[in-house]
């Protein structure tokens, strides 16, 4: 069940300051996530370990980003933000 948990917070990856909109998962400068859910928005999870945007895929007019854990090697895939900076994975 997807519960939305509207927070911002600072990337640990890069420092950027993000404002999150409910749905915001990764940060959208370098596109780092943490792993913190077992289900979306849920805040589960305790790993907590960094997750390194590994590839991304488009599906009609969507694109999606696939985060593999550092910690644990879990993958989530997620839908990209109009925000985000997609040339972190295309450059």
């Amino acid at each position: 069940m997807f519960v939305r948990t509207k927070e911002d917070f600072m990337c640990e990856q890069c420092g950027a300051q993000v404002r999150g909109s409910g749905y915001t998962n990764h940060c959208p400068a370098c596109l780092w996530s943490k792993h913190v859910d077992v289900n979306p928005g849920d805040r589960a999870e305790a790993c907590s370990g960094m997750m390194k945007p590994i590839s991304l895929a488009k599906k009609r007019e969507k694109f999606s980003i696939t985060h593999q854990c550092l910690r644990c090697g879990t993958e989530r895939r997620n839908i990209a933000a109009q925000v985000d900076n997609l040339e972190q994975l295309l450059g």
